[in-house]
This record gives structure tokens, sequence and C-alpha cells, in this order.
């Protein structure tokens, strides 16, 4: 998640307990058990996740918590950072950062926070956070992602096998997992008899007389079901 949209009229209060809580985070390079967070793949991307807060900055965004390399825990380390005031035209608004960055912006009504989630080229999975869950589907139906998950960032639909995962837009095209997964590994073939009469005039019509008994024969057809 690296775009969150916050109702109005609790977004100070939500970002006080997110900024909290992000830096309540225990960051580490072992495998203990209790680590919230560890180090980026490769040196690539942590001047990646550099230069689009480092860019962020310097067109005036704002560093909540975070903002900056950690090399006394690892060489690729990066701390968790949420920004406000991110604008278009800064590099980490319409790019992926995959990285621990996350921006936050305020919204007023859910037409305009569906609209500003549905902009831009990416849509591989998003997340809406509501206590009202029929409230919260009828949002997720508009969202044009690959996955949607209520209440949760992501394990809730990529845990279940039986639910096809992929994404919308330049995000890529085609699912795994699920019925609609398998039909990636199958090939389907089309085979075609034509019984009675070939597909020309026949029996002495004329082309025109051809074409009406056809469109005549297609608007049966389609009376019982069949076309």
């Amino acid at each position: 998640m690296e775009r969150l949209f916050v109702a109005d009229q609790v977004y100070d209060r939500f970002l006080e307990r997110f900024v909290a809580r992000t830096e309540a985070m225990t960051l580490g390079a072992t495998l203990d058990w209790g680590n919230d967070m560890g180090s980026l793949i490769s040196a690539g991307q942590l001047a990646t996740v550099t230069a689009h807060v480092d860019d962020a900055v310097s067109k005036g965004a704002r560093v909540l918590t975070g903002g900056r390399a950690r090399p006394d825990l690892g060489p690729f380390f990066y701390e968790p950072t949420i920004l406000e005031g991110v604008t278009p035209e800064m590099t980490c608004f319409g790019r992926e950062t995959f990285g621990p960055v996350v921006s936050a912006y305020r919204f007023h009504d859910e037409t305009e926070a569906i609209a500003r989630a549905n902009d831009g080229e990416y849509g591989l999975n998003a997340s809406i956070y509501s206590q009202d869950g029929s409230r919260a589907r009828a949002v997720a139906r508009q969202i044009r992602c690959g996955t949607v998950n209520v209440n949760e960032a992501f394990a809730a639909s990529f845990g279940s096998i039986e639910a096809p995962m992929g994404g919308m837009r330049s995000s890529g095209l085609g699912r795994r997992q699920g019925s609609e997964g398998v039909l990636r590994f199958t090939e389907t073939q089309s085979v075609a008899t034509q019984r009675v009469t070939r597909i020309a005039p026949a029996f002495g019509l004329s082309d025109e007389t051809y074409g009406k008994v056809m469109t005549a024969n297609l608007r049966l057809l389609k009376k019982l079901g069949r076309a």
C-alpha cells in the first residue's frame, strides 16, 4: 500500500495514531520473532526509495516519520516512512516505490476518493477499511484493481486459493489461483462441423435471397436461444 486516502472526519486522529504505531515498529536483520520489518533487497532498491523520498521532500512534501536510511541496522535498511502533501509532480505519486513509504491524502467524500484511487496506470491491489462492511464492499466494486481487501492489506485475498488474483490497467493481464488460474495452463481448441447446407448461396438462391434467408434464420435461432 503506497497511497492512503483517509476521510476528513478522522484524518488528523488517524495520522496521529498511524505515526505513533509506525514509530513503534521494530526493525531487524535477524530471523528472530518480533521484528516488524526487515531489509530492502538490494542497493539499487535502496537508491530508488531514497530518490523517491528526497524528490518528494524537495518539492514540498512533509516527512511525518522516517525518511532516512539505517546503515546501522544493515546495508539496505530504510526506515518506514509516512509522507504528507504529496502532489502529482512528485515521483512517488504515480510510480511504484516498492519500499516502506506511504503517502497520506485527505478526502471529503467517497466519490472523490474512488476517483483518486482509480487515477493512474496501476491497479494490482487495494484495501478499504470501514466499520460498515456493506458500504466497504460497495466501494470495492468501483475500484479498478484486480484484488480489493476489506479491513486487511492483502492476505485475505492472497491466502484464498479460490480467489483469482491479477492486475488491472498496467498491473498485468490474466489471473492466477481459482478456476481462472487453472485455465492459464490449458489450450482451447474449437472444432466445428457444417451440416445441411454450406455457408454460401445454394439451391439456386441469389446472393440477395440467400442474405434474407440467413437473416431470418439467425433471428429465429436467437429467439430459440441458439445464437
